[in-house]
Parts: structure tokens; sequence; C-alpha cells
């Protein structure tokens, strides 16, 4: 996940909440940090003005500690205005894990695009299914050993059960729409590869956008194939959809995202992302010249330090990406793949 930050970048707020304390970012938008139990140890909420009480932009991981800070944040820094509506940008359980409890516990309506709600909700219903036999073969036959693909079939997806059960109806928000918060008209745009059909905001006559995860200033957002479509091509649409973004919007807006610092440098921290995947890819293409290798054998060409298993089923599935995107392209083809390991090799 990884990539270098640019110099250029800058970032006009330094430092970040302590939990359960806000900053305010913007007129009328406050920039609230929760913990997350992970190497990637925080997820950035914020709470836009909606008239007589806050709008809330995604809800924190489904756990104790998270529910502890909203309660501090109500009684304290938000205390006198009540809180609106949630907005989830995507099903990621960092961004959606709480969601349904704040609709309970604040009766507030959900607003999120179908794919958020639906994909939750399936692994909300079924948070062990990754454990299947053809999941697990998803790992086994692209090179991971029987012991970590044990490991990261069951402790590697743990997080995914990180989430409270969604209440049985949502607002659909989809690309296209204007959103009416408080006197503010935000765009609501979609992109993809991070996670399908992730929700944006973007205020043009403040420049303002709400990245969430699809633009970060210090990390790029994991891009993964999963054991559910294996075939699939998220490098190839996260690409795309960075350059539509760096089309669409202006280059001095100021980027609220999902984690890490807000900043100023929209088009230069695009152009840096998407450097950072062609290195990765190069790489990659480097390693498959010199001899067929599996995805598994091109995890620790990427990825140089030490993985736990929930780091390893993010890497693995992050190097498949790059494979997928390539053998796409033509620049990587399968060997032969009727049995055993699976293998790539440059044409």
């Amino acid at each position: 996940m990884d990539a270098k930050t640019a110099e250029s970048l800058t970032y006009p707020f330094p430092t970040p909440p302590a939990p359960g304390e806000v900053i305010e970012v913007a007129p009328g938008v406050l920039w609230v940090r929760m913990p997350l139990p992970f190497r990637l140890n925080h997820v950035n909420i914020y709470l836009i003005d909606d008239g007589d009480g806050w709008a809330v932009l995604d809800a924190g991981i489904g756990n104790e500690a998270t529910r502890a800070i909203w309660e501090t944040l109500v009684t304290g820094p938000l205390a006198g205005r009540r809180l609106t509506r949630a907005i989830i940008s995507h099903y990621h359980p960092d961004h959606i894990g709480l969601a349904g409890w704040l609709s309970q516990r604040f009766e507030l309506p959900l607003l999120m695009s179908q794919t958020a709600y639906l994909g939750c909700l399936n692994i909300s219903l079924s948070p062990g299914a990754l454990d299947a036999r053809p999941y697990r073969d998803f790992y086994s036959r692209n090179g991971l050993d029987a012991k970590t693909t044990d490991i990261v079939a069951t402790q590697g997806h743990g997080y995914l059960k990180m989430v409270t059960a969604l209440p049985p109806t949502f607002n659909r928000v989809v690309a296209g729409d204007t959103l009416r918060i408080g006197g503010r008209a935000f765009a609501v745009l979609s992109g993809d590869g991070h996670a399908p059909e992730q929700i944006m905001l973007h205020s043009a006559a403040e420049k303002l956008f709400f990245a969430a995860d699809q633009v970060i200033a210090k990390i790029s957002p994991n891009v993964s194939v999963w054991a559910v479509d294996p075939s699939g091509d998220p490098l190839g649409l996260y690409l795309r959809s960075l350059k539509v973004l760096r089309r669409d919007l202006p280059a001095d807006a100021l980027v609220l995202s999902g984690h890490q610092l807000p900043f100023y440098g929209l088009h230069t921290r695009i152009d840096e992302l998407i450097a950072h995947h062609e290195i990765r890819c190069t790489a990659i293409e480097d390693s498959c010249r010199a001899a067929p290798r599996s995805v598994a054998d091109l995890v620790s060409v990427i990825f140089h330090h030490p993985l736990d298993p929930h780091q390893m089923s993010f890497a693995f599935s992050e190097v498949f990406a790059h494979v997928n995107y390539m053998i796409g392209s033509g620049r990587l083809v399968w060997t032969d793949r009727s049995n055993g390991t699976h293998r790539i090799v440059t044409p």
C-alpha cells in the first residue's frame, strides 16, 4: 500500500485531531479521527454542517473503542446539535463498521451506494464465507502454502466481522446526483478499484473534495483481486477512475481523504499514484521475465517487510490485481493452468 509522497503536496492541518476531538478544516466541516487495530491505525470521519445538526461522513469500525469515541463526541465538541444523517463512502469495515449502530443509536437515515449496502449485508450475513473451499483454492493454486492459506483464509479476514448489523432499509445515492447538505450542494462522484461504487463528494463552489479512499496523501489505497472475482481487473478500474478525477476536478481542491492528512495537490498526487502502480508493474514484469512466477512468489517482489495474516491477505490480493491488469494488457500470460500451481510469464 505504501506510495512515495510528493514534497509538493501541501498539508494545511499537519497535526490530526486526538480521539474524541475535532478540527475545523473548512467553514462548517469538522475532521474526526478514529483508531483502527491494524498497521493502518486510523480512519478519518468528517462532519458537515447540516442546518440544525451535523451530517456524518463515514462511521468507523465496529468495535467498543469507536463507540466510546462517538459517545465522547456527542457529549463534548458536538453537544447541543444533533446528528442528522450518515453518509457511507464504501463497504469496507473501517468505514461502514459502525453505520448500523450509529443509525440505531441516533436514529439516522443511512445514505450510501447500493453496492456498499448489499456488499456489507452479504458479509454481515456470512462473515465466514471466505473460508469455503473455492476461496481457499484461490490462494493455494496461486502459490500460497497450505499453512499460510489456512491462516489467511481464517485470521486474515477477521476484520470483515467488525461490522454492526445494517438496518433493513437505506437511502441510495448514485454518481451524478446532487446531495444538498445544509447550504451546500455536493456533486456525488463514484470511483472503483479500491471498492466498487465508492462514493465521493465534491463542492465546486468551495473546492472541497471528500475523496474517501480513492486518493490518499501518503499511501496508495489497497487495490485487490478477491476470491469471489478471481479474473477481475480492479487496478484497471482504479487507474481509469484516477484519470477521470484528474480531468474533472480542479488541481487546487482541498482533498479530505479517508486516511492520512488533508492536503492540496490533487493532480500531483494522482500522477504519483499512477506512476507508483507502473513501478510495481515493471518490477513484476522483470521478475516474470527471469522465470515463471506464481502470484505468491511475487509478493516479496513488491512487499519487503514481514506480513501478518491480515497484511498477507491484502498483499497477495494486491499483487494479483497487478497481475490481472498486466494480463489484460498483454504484458503477462498464464502458463499451463490445467493442474498444479498457476504461474505467469512474459510473452
